[in-house]
């Protein structure tokens, strides 16, 4: 991880954003989403996760994120290392995957590249962690978690994504139990 991007105070909300290597489509399937969501309500149940906003792109995730448990970094550590290798199994057994030989292609080179890996990369290293420091803060980066399915044309109503935290605050249930402020 990058010396520039650390979490901060644990007692604080944390804005994340990781992406895939080269910022690869990889969420265009929704067994892959499915995938990230398991693994984030396993984090939730077994680590102390607390999820207040969410949004899966097609190549990245936006969350703002706090902990009652392990510290932020444990949890994004290990989050980041089992989703990348259950997406390396599920590319591998997925036979409808058109893209399938380009993207171990392009994550096994990654790896290669990154000498904190030995043949495989799926996320890039940093999450670009922002401590929250103000209502008016969380306001700001929840809306713009919400607004980036709007703003890349998928939706014209954030609640209508289904993958993301924008219908919870809209009055609805989402995908993932999330804390609402």
């Amino acid at each position: 991880m990058s010396r520039k991007y650390k979490f901060g105070d644990q007692n604080k909300l944390h804005f994340i954003s990781f992406s895939c290597v080269h910022w690869i489509d990889v969420f265009i399937r929704n067994i892959y989403k499915h995938e990230l969501l398991k693994s984030i309500e396993h984090c939730c149940e077994n680590k102390g996760l607390e999820v207040y906003g969410w949004c899966i792109m097609t190549s990245h995730v936006h969350m703002i994120i706090g902990t009652h448990g392990d510290k932020m970094e444990h949890i994004m550590r290990d989050f980041k290392r089992h989703t990348s290798t259950k997406m390396k199994d599920l590319l591998a057994d997925n036979v409808d995957e058109s893209r399938k030989d380009w993207l171990v292609w392009m994550m096994q080179r990654a790896g290669r590249k990154n000498g904190h890996n030995n043949d495989w990369q799926f996320w890039q290293q940093d999450n670009h962690p922002i401590e929250i420091i103000s209502h008016e803060m969380f306001d700001q980066k929840l809306n713009y978690i919400h607004q980036n399915p709007v703003e890349a044309g998928f939706v014209t109503k954030a609640e209508d994504w289904l993958y993301s935290s924008a219908i919870d605050y809209a009055g609805g249930q989402g995908l993932l139990k999330i804390i609402v402020i």
